[in-house]
């Protein structure tokens, strides 16, 4: 399996019925890594308050405030992870930018993004897709293909709507 750091660590809250015996609520900790497995869900790293790493933690267990939006992992994440070989990176254009998902109305705010490679998805021009992790004004964790968000950057998106004439890639463009 492989992890790698966020961009830049993350103060989060973490539902603490996946970390606790007994335990209902949310309790702080610092969420500084993800991890992919070929037909999993992304797995988030956090360090708890108490000192503890809790590795593996599905994205529906954290949280941006103490009293979040009930979540789903399904809501959290619609695609499993292609494979272990993935970058991370924070487009800095991107960097807080609000994005539509879902084609609907809700928004949420752009983290950072994971590049898959390495997987027979990533090599194929058609599936090749990053998911981009996001921050729901709900208080969530979102992550999405790229192909599943709009984003508004006031000075130069049109606010439209959503396209449904974008083209699909098919090729695999090679200089020799």
């Amino acid at each position: 399996m492989s992890s790698q750091d966020l961009p830049h660590h993350q103060y989060v809250w973490v539902d603490s019925s996946f970390v606790r015996d007994g335990r209902t609520g949310f309790e702080p900790a610092v969420w500084f890594a993800v991890r992919a497995e070929a037909g999993r869900a992304w797995a988030c790293h956090v360090l708890l308050e108490c000192g503890a790493v809790y590795r593996g933690l599905p994205p529906h267990a954290l949280a941006f405030n103490e009293t979040p939006d009930m979540w789903t992992l399904r809501e959290a994440q619609v695609w499993n992870c292609y494979g272990r070989g993935f970058d991370v990176v924070r487009y800095e254009y991107l960097s807080d930018l609000w994005a539509y998902y879902d084609y609907g109305i809700a928004q949420a705010r752009y983290l950072f993004t994971a590049c898959p490679y390495g997987d027979g998805f990533s090599a194929e021009p058609e599936q090749s897709k990053e998911f981009m992790f996001m921050r729901t004004e709900g208080g969530r964790l979102l992550i999405r293909p790229t192909n599943m968000l709009l984003f508004t950057e006031r000075s130069f998106t049109n606010g439209e709507g959503w396209p449904n004439d974008l083209r699909v890639s098919k090729t695999v463009w090679n200089c020799e």
